[in-house]
């Protein structure tokens, strides 16, 4: 007898993502659950970020921050990052289809190696410009900017104000990450 190998897995899809209770991400067809709810310090940290990208983006009639929301990326996979930057029209009420232009993940120990490494690679095949790892232990931000199709890293934070560019709206912003703590 070998090694259990990916094909010997049950494989599920939107269909039934659609049919499970609580909450759930669905990476590559295989399901990940997504309980218990977040930590307090989790919560306010996602709050703040939140919060500033709300402000930032108010008077842009083409970008919009949003919680977390089901991003369909395929009938396979579906995720839910705990903050986001769209800058197009939602084709779909019920989830968004295209990628994101900046993902904020905050680390809890239940998370952390999916938000590390298979989200982390998802992101980056799926062209999220800006992928941001927060972590609230040590209060520090890793930025990660997608160029030619991989991402490099832009630094370590903790209370910079940094700038993105977003040419889907020909705008730079700035996002102090003091605030977030």
């Amino acid at each position: 007898m070998g090694a259990l190998k990916k094909e010997h897995l049950p494989s599920y899809t939107y269909a039934d993502y659609c049919l499970w209770e609580g909450k759930w991400e669905l990476i590559y067809g295989i399901p990940y659950a997504m309980s218990p709810a977040p930590m307090i310090k989790h919560q306010h940290i996602s709050h703040k970020i939140a919060w500033q990208l709300q402000t930032i983006f108010e008077k842009c009639e083409l970008c919009q921050a949003l919680l977390p929301v089901d991003w369909k990326i395929s009938d396979e996979t579906i995720v839910q990052p705990d903050n986001l930057v769209i800058c197009h029209k939602p084709t779909q009420e019920a989830y968004i289809n295209q990628a994101p232009v900046i993902i904020f993940e905050i680390l809890s120990k239940s998370t952390s190696q999916k938000d590390l490494y298979l989200k982390y690679e998802l992101y980056e095949k799926e062209g999220v410009n800006y992928y941001i790892i927060i972590d609230p232990n040590s209060k520090v931000a890793k930025i990660y900017r997608l160029l030619n199709g991989k991402y490099i890293k832009v630094c370590d934070t903790v209370e910079e104000i940094v700038a993105f560019e977003l040419n889907q709206c020909k705008e730079k912003i700035a996002f102090d990450f003091s605030k977030i703590w």
